[in-house]
């Protein structure tokens, strides 16, 4: 007789990042969460912002922190927190430490990769958004892949 183990999935949290935004009405308001809380990183970090059905925050998920410029991201990692926490949708995002937030011919297709994951798994990326310390690029989904570059005013330039 073989024996199958059984298991159980919880979530542990690793620790509580302050933030004065609790739900996100606009793409800017999350690019600021997301900058805030990548600040002064010295090499690329993808994250994902759980959101439950009114756009609040569930949970900010470090996916993978890779080198200066790069970052290993596979969508079964990108989605794992989000259907782990009963996420709505999720916004993707990474820093840029370089501070140059355009994305690379890889962040425009990992970016498609997980809005189609997303759409199969039910749990639609809302946004996928690029930081430095001083400037965000938000990928706003009414025009695929149509970045703009946003400085911290809110400004389209």
């Amino acid at each position: 007789m073989y024996e199958i183990p059984v298991i159980k999935l919880s979530v542990v949290k690793d620790s509580n990042f302050h933030s004065k935004t609790k739900k996100i009405n606009t793409p800017i308001d999350a690019a600021k969460v997301i900058q805030d809380y990548l600040r002064g990183a010295d090499r690329e970090h993808f994250i994902t912002l759980a959101l439950d059905t009114k756009n609040r925050i569930v949970n900010i998920h470090t996916v993978s922190i890779g080198t200066l410029n790069s970052s290993l991201v596979h969508p079964r990692e990108v989605f794992k927190s989000a259907i782990i926490t009963n996420a709505a949708s999720i916004i993707i995002a990474h820093n840029h430490p370089s501070g140059e937030c355009y994305p690379s011919a890889e962040d425009l297709e990992i970016t498609r990769r997980l809005i189609d994951a997303g759409s199969l798994l039910g749990i639609p990326v809302l946004d996928s958004i690029i930081v430095s310390d001083d400037s965000y690029l938000v990928n706003q989904r009414r025009k695929p892949c149509g970045f703009y570059k946003t400085k911290l005013t809110g400004r389209r330039i």
